[in-house]
Formats: structure tokens, sequence, C-alpha cells
């Protein structure tokens, strides 16, 4: 039986000629990317290949890493495009009202009358809280701040998350 295991991160580029590269995170643990931190690559073929970080750093929106052994671009070239992952005895506990990312992608949303709005396919941390992008049928993606006022309840093993939808919300 495989181990679960859970993205934190997709390599998107290159950077630079020493063997870094270029992550969009897909986690708020920042220790994930920390020196001595290990990480598990993968493209879905064949099996996850363990790297270790040996320095990170931010960089605009992304974080860069450089992996034990991976010391030049042609060596990072082959990371291109694979996912970050760790393992499922990786996950810290958490602390009420704390979920993983793959716990609310997938979940359904509600709003507090009852009307089903779609799924939640992606989130996003673009600065003060996650957004989460929701798929609606035959309409564009609704984004959800999770905030407060608007999240009131996530069920995650019902996959359910109501929200009280403010003003102009639903006019996306």
């Amino acid at each position: 039986m495989s181990e679960e295991m859970y993205n934190v991160g997709k390599i998107v580029n290159t950077h630079g000629i020493k063997g870094e590269v270029k992550v969009v995170r897909i986690t708020d643990f920042d220790e994930r990317f920390e020196t001595g931190s290990r990480l598990y690559w993968s493209d879905g073929q064949g099996s996850p290949i363990a790297l270790t970080v040996d320095g990170h750093r931010r960089h605009k929106n992304f974080d860069l890493l450089h992996f034990s052994g991976y010391d030049t671009l042609n060596d990072a070239e082959d990371l291109k495009n694979g996912v970050l992952q760790v393992r499922g005895e990786q996950l810290a506990p958490l602390e009420e009202g704390e979920f993983y990312y793959h716990e609310i992608i997938g979940c359904e949303v509600y709003t507090t009358n009852g009307e089903f709005l779609g799924k939640i396919k992606e989130i996003l941390s673009p600065g003060a809280n996650d957004v989460w992008v929701t798929s609606r049928k035959g309409e564009k993606d609704l984004l959800i701040p999770y905030i407060e006022e608007i999240v009131k309840t996530i069920e995650v093993d019902q996959k359910r998350v109501t929200i009280e939808p403010m003003e102009g919300l639903l006019d996306q």
C-alpha cells in the first residue's frame, strides 16, 4: 500500500545556473522549505524522488529552492513541472479551526440558505487571507475570501462549507 502524499509546491521553472528552482507554494507552512527539510518530487509517473532542501529564499511571489546534489542548471532542468510533496506522517497536528489545503479542496460550497454554489478547486494565498476558488456550473469561478464574516462552517468529513455571502460576492 503506498503512503498518502500531499502536495506542498509546484516547480514552475529553473532559476539561474546553480540549480535553483522556482516554486509556487501550496502550503501555509513555511517550515516545509527550510534547509534540511525532506521533500518528495513527483511528475505523476513512477515513484517519488526524495530531495533534501539545502537552500531557500523568497523572490517576488515565489520560493526559490536548492536541493542537495542539484548544483547545475541541467540538474535542476529535470525537476521542472514536477510537484513537491510531503508524506502523510510529516503532517503536523493542527489547532482547532485550522485545516490543510487538501481538506478544503473538493468541498462543496453552500450559502446559509442552503443554495449550492459550487466546488472549491484551488486555494490562493495572495496576502492577508486565503481565497478559495470555487468552480460554478456555467458561470465564472467564484472567489471566496476565507474570513470569519463569510465562512460560517467547515465540515471536512462531509466535504461541505457554508458561507454567508456579503453583498456583491455572488455577482463576480
